[in-house]
């Protein structure tokens, strides 16, 4: 590709709504455009690294013996229905209907139709097993889109969906799957960690989820450096206990103006925050919470959804605390509480020594003892994991690092099948069902994970299996015919003899100008045509990488070039 010919507009600044690396580099380096909100357009050389990952996907799950199909991106409705999700699915479902008021949906992901097609098509355990999957455009109405195509109402996703005969099978396929995802992320040059995660809304007994690590990243990782446990926090287990000193006798009110706070009153009443009992009202579809867990410790919403079975679970506004407890935000507590159900952690079973709010503005209880003073329909393990903590695994103390999910793989076990009647006959011709699992990659949430793990003050470095273009040529000088000779012959030779993907900025614009979009864009080689070097019989050839230079003679440097690119020599 002529530079002169190519459509890289490259911006000087990024625009003021870009929050992240990815999001702004993306843009200054020409890769994306925004359309609206969490929707854009990729240019071609944000294109051409989607294919890259792309492609890479098709490899390896071809390997896996996975098979590629294309799914509609509007589902009706009834599948959605049968389930359960049209409703549980929430807000972010987009929903259209046709023109005779039919529902439809545009498929955030494509369970119920990839289930409904194998139910239609396998009858017998000779049919079985089957691993399919697409690379495809999805949308989720988010309702906050954010950090570009990190988080967008459309995007491209690849989904696999394994069925098998049983659960033992099923764990096969779901090893096979892993396996096959750790070398597509190695495949792609990324550094990543894959850790166990909820289930979250798609179901099923048992996930893991793909992150890419890196500081920018959303998602916190628990790690523990002894055994190699890792969990996302959002499933980390947190076992905790505390040694309260002996009951300071009967619960009692006590006067505590404005302090609204753990904190507040931590310093008002001279105990540590460990023993403020934190009492926090939600407000579920099927029931109002108080949740209680320790002052000094922070709620887990995934845990607690997924104890309450409840979804679109949301801090009660301050009106309904008020209707609840009779009081402003900050002075609920779990003693006399009326009409919610009362969950806590399991660390407060058994406290006692407590300060919780007394159901009155302005007033706490102290001395309170959970089991005499209240009462709790349900302990659960409600906290979010944090440094120093037990690994669940070995005991060692956990640390934590930010990652950047890339994939998530699912055991999905029946609940899908079930509900679609996808069933097959096995060898004594009994009706059983089909065990499922799937298993998502976001392709765009990948190139900019990449971004986010490689890059510099001066721009994206990509790793080079990435890279949209492997190699930018650059004649320093295009009024010299021979300097403009040498960069044509290296780039026809590069292109048509070695197939090596190749620039050639042949723009008449200053060296400076050239070199600050190269590395901008993030080629991983530059290979620079000089006044120094037509003297010298050289090109330099120079890594965005390591910012080393080899200077090789010009009947040698085709080659050297494409070894550097195949990875035979380094540089």
């Amino acid at each position: 590709m002529r530079f002169s010919l190519g459509f890289f507009p490259t911006l000087r600044d990024a625009p003021s709504d870009a929050e992240i690396e990815s999001h702004k580099l993306m843009i200054r380096a020409g890769l994306i455009r925004r359309v609206s909100s969490g929707i854009y357009t990729l240019l071609p050389l944000g294109l051409r690294v989607h294919k890259k990952v792309e492609d890479i996907c098709r490899r390896e799950l071809g390997i896996s013996n996975a098979q590629e199909l294309l799914m509609p991106t509007l589902n009706p409705a009834e599948l959605w229905q049968k389930t359960g999700r049209w409703d549980v699915y929430g807000k972010e479902l987009m929903r259209v209907k046709d023109r005779h008021d039919r529902e439809f949906c545009l498929g955030p992901t494509h369970e119920e139709v990839i289930t409904n097609l194998v139910a239609n098509e396998v009858r017998s355990y000779r049919d079985l097993p089957l691993n399919l999957f697409q690379i495809q455009t999805k949308f989720r109405d988010e309702i906050r889109p954010r950090f570009g195509v990190m988080r967008g109402r459309e995007f491209v996703m690849k989904d696999g969906y394994s069925f098998d005969v049983d659960d033992e099978n099923a764990s096969k396929s779901y090893e096979n799957m892993v396996a096959a995802y750790e070398r597509i992320f190695k495949g792609c040059g990324l550094s990543f960690s894959a850790v166990e995660a909820d289930s979250g809304a798609i179901g099923g007994s048992f996930s893991h989820e793909f992150m890419v690590l890196a500081n920018s990243g959303e998602e916190e990782i628990s790690n523990c450096e002894s055994c190699g446990y890792t969990s996302n926090v959002e499933k980390t287990p947190v076992k905790l206990t505390y040694n309260d000193e002996s009951s300071n006798g009967d619960v009692e009110k006590v006067h505590t103006p404005n302090a609204h706070t753990v904190e507040e009153i931590s310093e008002l009443l001279k105990v540590p925050n460990s023993n403020v009992l934190k009492t926090l009202i939600y407000k579920g579809q099927k029931n109002n919470y108080a949740v209680l867990i320790p002052g000094d410790r922070k709620l887990n919403e995934v845990k607690l959804g997924n104890i309450t079975n409840e979804t679109g679970l949301v801090l009660a506004s301050a009106t309904l605390v008020k209707e609840l407890t009779k009081a402003e935000v900050g002075f609920a507590g779990p003693i006399g509480l009326e009409n919610v159900s009362v969950i806590a952690d399991n660390s407060i079973k058994g406290r006692k020594n407590l300060i919780a709010g007394a159901n009155e503005t302005d007033y706490h209880h102290i001395n309170v003892k959970e089991g005499s003073d209240f009462e709790c329909e349900a302990f659960a393990d409600l906290l979010i994991a944090e440094d120093g903590d037990e690994c669940p695994s070995c005991n060692a103390p956990l640390s934590h690092q930010r990652g950047i999910e890339v994939g998530h793989v699912f055991k999905l076990g029946t609940k899908y099948s079930d509900s679609l009647d996808a069933t097959y006959l096995d060898e004594n011709g009994e009706t059983k069902t089909i065990v499922m699992g799937c298993y998502g990659i976001g392709i765009g949430r990948t190139v900019a994970a990449a971004i986010e793990q490689n890059h510099d003050e001066n721009g994206i470095v990509w790793p080079l299996p990435l890279a949209p273009y492997s190699v930018d040529i650059i004649p320093m000088n295009m009024d010299d015919p021979d300097c403009v000779e040498i960069a044509e012959k290296i780039y026809d030779e590069l292109v048509h003899k070695f197939n090596i993907e190749c620039v050639l900025d042949d723009r008449n614009e200053r060296p400076g100008v050239k070199f600050n979009d190269s590395d901008l864009i993030g080629f991983p080689f530059k290979v620079i045509i000089g006044k120094k070097g037509l003297i010298e019989k050289k090109v330099e050839v120079k890594s965005r990488k390591t910012g080393k230079v080899e200077f090789v003679d010009f009947d040698n440097a085709c080659q050297f070039i494409a070894d550097l690119v195949s990875s035979k020599v380094s540089l």
